[in-house]
């Protein structure tokens, strides 16, 4: 069901293929997850095979197509059509297909029912969802990733954690529960980004995820440039987090917490214009 709505551009060969996915949106706090699946596909030389109809899953009010100029005279619209591509990681034994997409608005039991049919199609082993929450961590610190697994075995070979997550949840939860009901063994990797700079890219959550991702495909990658990115973004935050004393007080408490206290999002007096300072220090830099 649904695989008329998928446009195969190729059929590929694969080895034993682990099935890696991220989506920009709810699940993609400072866009951590949909960075780090593009920098594995760029890093690793995927190839793209196959897109998927957008018209039955998005709200072009929402989702726009985009207009570009080819040769600076025709216009071409591009879709926010879910992308899949494969690459053979260097020191892996098996091949990634990758899955990159905007989160969909509409008819989510059609679009995970069709992600599922390319599993099939393609005898995915293994699916890898990457995602990145909003959490009352600092900038400061290491980035912390949290693997989970419903599948017990799966638990037990990738050192991870059986979810015991309840609430409301995005496409990462709806296609895992999908995936167990169907029995094909199924991963999510989560990193923490800080909530006092939700809406700034944040390369250290990219970085975390690309090396998490990388460890359990069993994978090298080079992750310099992305190192040097996450130590000029702790650096410029710092900077404007040290010019508000409130502020600066409350990273402090973050930095010392060990998790026995519970600090709240109501006790940091100037989040959302922590956010826009951050925002404006970047764009002077000249970064995205």
């Amino acid at each position: 069901m649904g695989m008329e709505l998928v446009n195969w551009l190729q059929r590929p060969e694969l080895r034993r293929p682990v099935l890696v996915a991220a989506f920009e949106g709810w699940n993609d706090a400072g866009d951590g997850a949909s960075s780090a699946c593009e920098y594995l596909v760029e890093s690793w030389e995927a190839e793209k095979f196959a897109v998927m109809d957008p018209e039955e899953f998005y709200d072009f009010t929402v989702a726009r197509p985009n207009v570009r100029l080819i040769d600076g005279m025709v216009r071409e619209i591009e879709w926010p059509e879910p992308e899949l591509s494969f690459a053979t990681p260097p020191g892996c034994d098996h091949d990634v297909v990758f899955l990159q997409a905007y989160e969909p608005q509409l008819r989510w039991r059609r679009f995970v029912s069709t992600v599922l049919g390319i599993a099939k199609a393609l005898n995915v082993e293994l699916v890898v969802t990457l995602g990145a929450l909003l959490a009352e961590v600092p900038h400061t610190k290491s980035v912390r990733v949290t693997a989970t697994a419903a599948n017990p075995d799966l638990v037990k070979r990738l050192h991870v954690q059986r979810s015991r997550y309840e609430g409301p949840t995005g496409i990462v939860g709806v296609l895992h529960d999908a995936f167990a009901r169907a029995g094909l063994p199924s991963a999510s990797l989560w990193a923490a980004v800080p909530h006092y700079v939700a809406k700034t890219p944040s390369p250290k959550a990219t970085l975390a995820l690309v090396e998490r991702a990388a460890e359990v495909l069993g994978a090298t990658i080079d992750t310099v440039d992305l190192q040097i990115a996450s130590a000029a973004y702790e650096r410029q935050v710092s900077e404007v987090v040290a010019e508000d004393e409130d502020v600066a007080e409350y990273v402090r408490r973050l930095e010392d917490d060990e998790g026995d206290d519970i600090i709240t999002v109501d006790e940091l007096p100037s989040a959302d214009s922590l956010a826009g300072e951050v925002e404006r220090f970047l764009r002077e830099q000249g970064r995205d």
